[in-house]
């Protein structure tokens, strides 16, 4: 029990080391998700589409080559598979910090909803209370 309470007053600090952390541990949630959406959402989506995801181009100018096939001029083209897996990487994180937020939320509200024990000033009083009503 007490690792559970040593993580919830981790969670509930506010200091610069845990923010920094929290951004390293951040960057590398963010490349488990690009993991995650480039290797297995996006080929997934490339079944029904017919291409990987990744791969899906709009062509605005086809390549230029000479006569022995070398490209003298690159094509130009907009990545727009590479925008939209941006896109579900982007509402993913933005989920599961949602689902983070709201977990660590709640953790306050029930620390703020516990009744606080009475200070042994109150238990004195309460107890000359009751002998006075006797």
């Amino acid at each position: 029990m007490g690792f559970i309470k040593e993580f919830k007053e981790f969670a509930m600090k506010g200091s610069l080391v845990d923010i920094a952390v929290a951004f390293v541990m951040g960057g590398a949630f963010g490349k488990v998700i690009s993991s995650f959406t480039e290797g297995i959402v996006s080929p997934l989506i490339g079944m029904i589409g017919g291409a990987d995801l990744t791969k899906n181009v709009w062509i605005l100018k086809e390549a230029v080559t000479d006569a022995a096939g070398k490209v003298t001029t690159e094509a130009v083209a907009v990545k727009y598979g590479d925008f939209l897996t941006a896109i579900i990487n982007f509402i993913i994180v933005a989920f599961v910090m949602f689902l983070v937020i709201k977990g660590i939320n709640s953790m306050k509200k029930k620390q703020e909803e516990a009744p606080a024990a009475p200070s042994s000033t109150d238990a004195l009083l309460m107890e000359i209370r009751d002998s006075l009503k006797k």
